[in-house]
């Protein structure tokens, strides 16, 4: 029987050498490489528990900042925990918050301590540190727990990216500290800003650790992919073989491919969600606003060849129609549609590294896609 967050490298793709896993968690199996679908509140925004099932979504994220600011961690802790409260039996990653306290939060003051800042929603002062974040993640009760860090801003200079990529690791080992849970992973996260040689110093530090994964923080904050993808070929090589690598906040269809190909087993991102709002919707040609006027008269699918609810019971014309309208079941079907696109694409991008034709099924899609259309 496997161990708690035990880790299965399966099989390295003989084309590309992406990799095929499987991390074991206490609420089930994740199958790698995964998209992770966002519930940030403890919901995807319009999207039910038994949908997101539906949609073979295997593992969600949410986030522990804004779980804290509402409705609290003791009253999720109450109820029994994030899993029993919003009715969500698959495994749950939390955010440390520290992406939101040093993007989204006002007056804040670093300390080495922690970071005392102001909620975005009314104002109130709250203080973060590596010890009260992993206490809130505890309370909320997910499978895995990700380190306090800090997020350097794109760009900076050199200095402010080391600063924080060494305060980072020093964080890394106050959260160990505080850890208490056994049912919970702890994942480090890599830092060093656009500087390789400050990833490669902060990677090979984290791999000493005996953690049951690592994320890679601090990319796709506004940089062009290329130097992402640049961050991502140097560090892979300094990273635990036998451990996930989670690239966190990237969820666009080429990034997900590109990030495979360069070692990334975990990603992800509200993308697919909040442009479904705006009725843009992911399809194998390519991004379809589904709200422009040449679709009025269209009867078709979203996608012939996705499975989803929306593309197995209405058209085009229907969604445009319900979005013109301002009817949230428009907003809905469209959710559905991109999550399950991401869905399905990893489960394709699965099933072609076991095939060790990850570079053929890359070439197909994009010859149909394009290049960093999305």
């Amino acid at each position: 029987m496997s161990k708690p967050f035990e880790f299965e490298l399966l099989h390295i793709c003989k084309q590309t050498g992406a990799r095929r896993g499987r991390l074991h968690t206490p609420h089930g199996v994740i199958e790698t490489p995964i998209f992770m679908p966002v519930g940030t509140q403890a919901t995807v925004k319009t999207v039910s528990p038994d949908e997101l099932r539906d949609l073979n979504a295997l593992i969600i994220l949410s986030n522990t900042y804004h779980l804290h600011l509402r409705p609290g961690e003791n009253l999720v802790a109450e109820a029994g925990g994030l899993h029993k409260f919003m009715n969500w039996d698959r495994p749950i990653l939390t955010d440390s918050g520290g992406f939101q306290v040093f993007s989204l939060a006002s007056l804040r003051k670093l300390t080495e301590e922690g970071v005392t800042f102001r909620s975005h929603l009314d104002g109130s002062k709250h203080f973060f540190s590596p010890e009260t974040s992993i206490g809130i993640q505890e309370k909320l009760g997910s499978d895995i727990a990700m380190q306090f860090d800090e997020c350097s801003a794109y760009p900076c200079s050199y200095d402010q990216a080391q600063k924080a990529m060494k305060r980072t690791i020093r964080w890394l080992h106050r959260c160990m500290d505080a850890k208490t849970r056994d049912d919970q992973a702890l994942f480090g996260i890599v830092q060093g800003a656009f500087y390789k040689d400050l990833r490669i110093e902060c990677a090979k530090e984290m791999a000493k650790l005996d953690l049951p994964g690592f994320g890679i923080g601090g990319l796709s904050v506004g940089e062009p992919k290329e130097i992402m993808y640049d961050m991502l070929e140097a560090i892979g090589p300094h990273m635990p073989e036998g451990k996930p690598r989670y690239l966190m906040g990237v969820g666009s269809p080429d990034c997900l491919i590109e990030g495979v190909i360069r070692g990334v087993d975990m990603f992800d991102c509200v993308l697919a969600t909040r442009v479904a709002r705006n009725g843009t919707c992911f399809t194998r040609n390519g991004r379809l606003v589904i709200r422009n006027a040449k679709y009025a008269h269209d009867f078709g699918p979203l996608d012939e060849t996705c499975d989803c609810y929306a593309c197995r019971n209405f058209s085009r014309a229907y969604i445009r129609h319900l979005l013109k309208a301002e009817e949230i079941f428009g907003l809905r079907l469209c959710s559905l549609h991109n999550l399950r696109f991401l869905t399905k694409l990893m489960e394709d991008v699965r099933r072609a590294i076991e095939q060790d034709a990850l570079g053929d099924f890359i070439e197909d899609f994009y010859a149909k896609h394009g290049r960093g259309n999305w």
